[in-house]
Formats: C-alpha cells, sequence, structure tokens
C-alpha cells in the first residue's frame, strides 16, 4: 500500500471564463509534471451533467510536495485568477489508497 496523496480537484469557471481558464490550467500541465513529487496530474474536461467544470487528477508522494505545488509561481497565478473566474469555490477531495 502507498503513502501517497491523491487528491480530485473540480474547477467550475463562469462560462464566460471558460476557454480562458482551461487554457490557464493546461498550460502548468508540463511544468507540474516536472515537480519532484509530482506522481500523477491529468486535467479532465467534464461531460454531460458535469460539462462546464474542470476536474484535476493529481498523485503526489505526499502533502509536503502538493504544498510545494501550491507554491509555484505558475499555480499562484492561476489561483489568483480563480477570484475572478471561478463560478463557485474549487471543490477538493483528498484521498489515500488502500488495498492492493
Amino acid at each position: 500500500m502507498t503513502d501517497h496523496l491523491f487528491l480530485i480537484a473540480k474547477i467550475t469557471p463562469k462560462s464566460e471564463f471558460y476557454a480562458q481558464a482551461k487554457a490557464a490550467l493546461e498550460s502548468i500541465l508540463p511544468a507540474t509534471h516536472e515537480e519532484e513529487g509530482c506522481i500523477q496530474f491529468h486535467m479532465h474536461e467534464g461531460i454531460g451533467e458535469a460539462a462546464g467544470s474542470f476536474f484535476l487528477y493529481e498523485e503526489w508522494c505526499d502533502e509536503a510536495a502538493l504544498a510545494l505545488h501550491y507554491e509555484q509561481d505558475y499555480t499562484k497565478a492561476v489561483f489568483a485568477s480563480y477570484q475572478e473566474w471561478l463560478a463557485q469555490a474549487p471543490v477538493i477531495s483528498k484521498m489515500r489508497k488502500v488495498g492492493g
């Protein structure tokens, strides 16, 4: 069993900022993948009832690696833009893997 930290973040921008939010999130993918503590960082676009939202599926080696991610300039820039762009606060679910 791993002690890695798993996270799903639901990001719901206002419709007028959808394209900007999508581009901003896509722009941080390469740099995030290069972070030392990043195991996985994937962006998904909602469909059906989830349309209009983005979902980030993340795996970090530990909480400290995630905290370091939050301190990166590119992450801070996206978070700052959220103040204007988001229709609601991000929904963050942190998880630990159980079983094999």
